[in-house]
């Protein structure tokens, strides 16, 4: 029997626990309000379980208020032939000892053996950002699923990264065709995320990042170039800004936007954003910068930020990219700020920038990533280095919490089970960075994401996400046959000349015979999973048929070749529209579906 995330202590006992019989869960006065609502979802969970309010009967499920263990998700689990005893000093420590009750008898046929176990998170505060802001915005049940599947795994803290979907109530031209989240779609959110013991955290980028605002006639006096900028990393042209300039102007903006959305939260804090400010200092604001430093304009704007936040009551977080780059700055920041340590190739400087946050005595989370995004089947290995790799320096440097990030860059290809092995992975790394489930992943994927009902299925997510070994050339942030799906086929791609003829053509068969590949008797849940890996597995051939069809001769290489591209190109728009639509709203899709009508005419 495995538990995600591991425990710190468990020792085996003599004897079983009989999970057949009937088992009483006692509920009692002293027992909060909110507990006691898990434990009847708990019972409606487990066939044999039922709540009660006797404390007398000799075979029961106990939960134990005491101030005994130190820390406040710290617990204790004791399973004798007579019951289950769970004590924590606090409410939450006993919900996180109850999950993993649950996960124990989700696995057990008919008895669990006994045994003890103590736990306690490496770190106090373990979260998962969703992106909803490239192009997919789930549904509230899709949220709601995944709330009580984060809870499952121990997180218990959720962000939402938002730039425009959120309907603000005077700026319906931003999120007109976003599908956003409501102002009720949130609180209904929040009520669903403390009834699950996570705390909802309001992530707004207030700096950086906000093109979606930018290239709208209304805003552009707030662009720091309002007609665009070279892009630094593609070195393409950008039609508008995506920097807000450090004005007074911007900053009431920002303010407004503060008074609709953050009282719909509870958390007293707020994400607001701020890494890659493109081109500050580029437009509007070169001159100062010219004059003072961009990295002191930015800190400026970045202090009034979280000064404006500070007086509406909440604390900040904010992305660390910029300050890093000149750690002298540490030590200009506000005290009531945490740093957001973002990085996502294995081999990240996490040690090196956690120290210089230990060392300049600011707060700090580590924020690795699924390894999803730019992807279509994921990138497990960098995942799991990357993902340890975090919690490993996080927890050496004292770091204040650990937040998996899951983006969807340039159209938000990939789906949602690209993202299982990454979530498993964080929660292990975040509340145990000691141990390790690389070698039972599919079992925590099958046991938290697939019902405990499809063991195949949940091995041929992780073997998809190891897809990219097959080629020898890798890609940074991204997989090569990401880049080749998206690839306009006019020159050979310079990195192409490392992946040989007898490579391409071994990964092409490969993933045709996985995405060709069914599995019977799943659910109607699980099934859609099983179609989503096929569509992601189909999305990587066609990439690298792409290059195959390209070294052929291209236009060359006749009609019929042409026309089945053109045609297998059509089936996957067909099917990642009808995929999407089962757990998304409408809006964004259609963006993303013009990322892959790019060689339609080839």
């Amino acid at each position: 029997m495995k538990l995600f995330p591991p425990p710190k202590v468990s020792r085996t006992a003599t004897g079983r626990l009989d999970t057949l019989a009937p088992l009483p869960l006692v509920v009692h006065q002293g027992l909060p309000r909110r507990l006691r609502n898990a434990c009847t979802r708990f019972a409606a969970r487990h066939e044999a379980v039922f709540i009660t309010t006797r404390a007398d009967l000799p075979r029961a499920i106990q939960l134990k208020l005491s101030g005994k263990h130190p820390g406040d998700e710290a617990h204790s689990l004791k399973i004798t032939p007579n019951g289950v005893s769970i004590t924590s000093s606090s409410e939450s420590g006993l919900f996180r000892g109850l999950s993993t009750l649950n996960q124990m008898l989700r696995q057990a046929k008919s008895s669990i053996r006994c045994c003890e176990i103590k736990d306690v998170p490496d770190f106090a505060n373990r979260g998962v950002m969703l992106d909803i802001s490239r192009c997919k915005v789930p549904t509230l049940t899709t949220l709601k699923t995944l709330i009580e599947q984060f809870a499952d795994l121990k997180y218990n803290q959720l962000q939402l990264y938002t730039e425009h979907t959120f309907a603000f109530t005077d700026h319906e031209t931003v999120w007109r065709d976003a599908s956003p989240l409501t102002a009720s779609d949130i609180l209904e959110l929040q009520a669903h995320c403390q009834s699950h013991y996570i705390e909802l955290v309001p992530n707004l980028n207030s700096f950086g990042h906000f093109e979606r605002w930018l290239r709208h006639s209304e805003y552009r006096a707030y662009a720091e170039c309002p007609d665009g900028f070279i892009h630094p990393l593609s070195g393409k042209p950008m039609p508008h800004g995506s920097t807000l300039r450090p004005t007074a102007a911007s900053l009431d903006l920002v303010s407004r936007l503060y008074d609709e959305y953050l009282p719909l939260f509870d958390s007293e804090t707020v994400n607001i954003g701020g890494d890659e400010p493109w081109e500050l200092g580029l437009g509007y604001s070169r001159r100062r910068c010219e004059r003072e430093g961009k990295n002191k304009v930015y800190l400026d704007f970045l202090n009034r930020l979280q000064t404006l936040a500070k007086k509406k009551g909440r604390r900040t977080q904010f992305w660390g990219d910029i300050v890093l780059e000149d750690p002298a700055s540490l030590t200009q920041l506000s005290t009531d700020a945490t740093a957001m340590i973002w990085g996502y190739e294995a081999g990240h400087p996490f040690e090196q920038q956690c120290a210089l946050m230990a060392e300049a005595k600011v707060p700090f989370y580590v924020c690795p990533g699924t390894s999803s995004w730019n992807s279509l089947t994921g990138r497990l290995d960098n995942a799991t280095k990357n993902l340890y790799e975090a919690a490993s320096a996080g927890a050496n440097h004292g770091a204040m919490g650990y937040l998996v990030t899951d983006w969807g860059d340039h159209g938000h290809h990939q789906t949602l089970p690209v993202s299982y092995p990454g979530f498993v992975l964080g929660a292990s790394a975040s509340w145990n960075a000691a141990s390790s489930v690389s070698r039972s992943l599919s079992q925590g994927i099958n046991l938290v994401f697939l019902d405990q009902q499809a063991p195949t299925l949940a091995d041929r997510i992780v073997k998809m996400g190891k897809f990219p070994q097959l080629i020898k050339t890798k890609a940074v942030n991204a997989t090569v046959f990401n880049h080749l799906l998206f690839w306009r086929m006019r020159r050979t791609p310079k990195w192409s000349s490392g992946i040989n003829d007898v490579e391409l053509e071994h990964a092409i068969q490969t993933m045709k015979a996985f995405a060709s590949e069914s599995l019977n008797s799943l659910s109607p849940a699980n099934g859609r999973v099983l179609r989503e890996t096929q569509l992601g597995a189909a999305m990587a051939q066609q990439g690298l048929l792409h290059l195959q069809l390209f070294r052929d001769g291209g236009k060359k290489a006749g009609k019929r070749r042409r026309e089945a591209m053109r045609g297998q190109l059509a089936s996957i728009q067909n099917r990642h529209k009808a995929l999407w639509l089962e757990r998304n709203r409408p809006g964004g899709l259609k963006e993303s579906l013009s990322h892959l009508a790019i060689n339609r005419r080839y």
